[in-house]
């Protein structure tokens, strides 16, 4: 096959999702856990949860839900306090089964990754089948189970993992991958948050469908840089490749809120999932960062930056905490509302390998 005969050929893309990750590795870890509603995170008032478990999204408890909500949603709600050495470690070893079928993996999180299957090191012709496999490995390795997306593009692959949850697949093919954008709710795109989905909504935009008929230059006036990303996806296009092992130079993450802040623990409450966020994307990828900057937009859409640099790599979310913490408080009170907080992580570098790492990154 020629060069330009392979570029020409769909790839093949699977997103694995672990599912309900940090509350599973809880309750394979204490049998008293088994089929009850856990939340893992802390019932403190300004705790956030950070993962929740089947038993408990039944009563709509879900990851960066405030604890005070999840606890009001479910009563008999289980608290366990995270346990990320044990989370990484697992993490670990679901990277090692996806190295044994390709080299080019992009980990999201601890939890979370793409695959590109196209060319895979087992020779395997059909990615639901690779899939399938994978899925069973994890199982094995680790007692866990995993759901799986299988498409030609990345954006694709990630709607598709969420469909046959838990413990489950589906996949989406060239032929029908522009129609099932069209069906989908805009609110449940990947890149689409909550405040844009509200300004979407706003534009008479509901689904794939209507977000389709808006031109690029719509798209672009009315979301910016986003544009063209918006204007790809809603015919299910989107060329982004799967980079194994990218370096980055930072990580961020923000949220607009629906209502403006005004005090100080309702900004730091929703600070805390961007903290985890971040952190986990540290730990999944072995990263550490020196430099902490908090974003604040106000309700006139100026905006202010505030930075903190250590001299050494943060050693534990507690530490990243801390930073925000001193950041976060000088801005109060403030001088108007603030909409949108934004945490970002830079002067990143590789941390220290522990005694195990070596074994299991030379499979990667």
């Amino acid at each position: 096959m020629t060069g330009e005969e392979s570029s020409r050929r769909p790839r093949k893309i699977v997103h694995v999702d672990m599912d309900a990750f940090y509350a599973s590795v809880e309750q394979r870890d204490n049998p008293e856990l088994r089929g009850l509603p856990v939340a893992v995170g802390s019932p403190a008032a300004r705790g956030v949860v950070a993962a929740a478990s089947y038993e408990a999204r039944k009563f709509g408890v879900h990851s960066a839900m405030p604890s005070v909500t999840a606890q009001r949603k479910c009563p008999d709600l289980i608290f366990v306090k995270p346990r990320f050495d044990v989370y990484k470690a697992v993490s670990l070893q679901i990277r090692t089964v996806f190295a044994e079928y390709t080299p080019m993996i992009e980990p999201l999180s601890l939890d979370e990754a793409y695959l590109d299957v196209t060319e895979n090191l087992k020779g395997m012709e059909i990615a639901t089948e690779i899939a399938e496999e994978i899925r069973a490995r994890i199982k094995a390795t680790t007692g866990l189970t995993a759901s799986a997306g299988i498409s030609y593009n990345k954006f694709l692959a990630k709607m598709a993992s969420d469909q046959n949850k838990p413990d489950g697949q589906f996949v989406i093919t060239p032929k029908n991958g522009p129609a099932f954008v069209e069906r989908l709710p805009v609110k449940k795109f990947h890149g689409v948050g909550p405040a844009t989905a509200e300004k979407m909504h706003r534009l008479g935009i509901e689904t794939g469908a209507d977000l389709k008929e808006r031109t690029l230059d719509f798209l672009v006036e009315h979301f910016g840089k986003s544009g063209p990303y918006f204007y790809g996806i809603a015919r299910g296009i989107d060329n982004r490749q799967v980079k194994p092992d990218r370096v980055r130079k930072s990580i961020g993450a923000e949220d607009t809120f629906s209502q403006d802040i005004h005090s100080f623990e309702p900004a730091r409450q929703g600070l805390q999932p961007l903290i985890e966020k971040v952190w986990a994307y540290c730990e999944a990828n072995e990263i550490g960062a020196k430099t902490v900057t908090l974003k604040v937009k106000y309700a006139d859409f100026s905006q202010i930056t505030r930075s903190k640099t250590v001299l050494a790599p943060l050693p534990t979310t507690t530490d990243l905490e801390e930073v925000v913490d001193l950041l976060l408080a000088p801005i109060f009170p403030p001088r108007k509302g603030i909409r949108l907080l934004g945490v970002t992580l830079s002067s990143l570098e590789e941390r220290r390998a522990s005694h195990t790492a070596p074994q299991l990154r030379l499979a990667l």
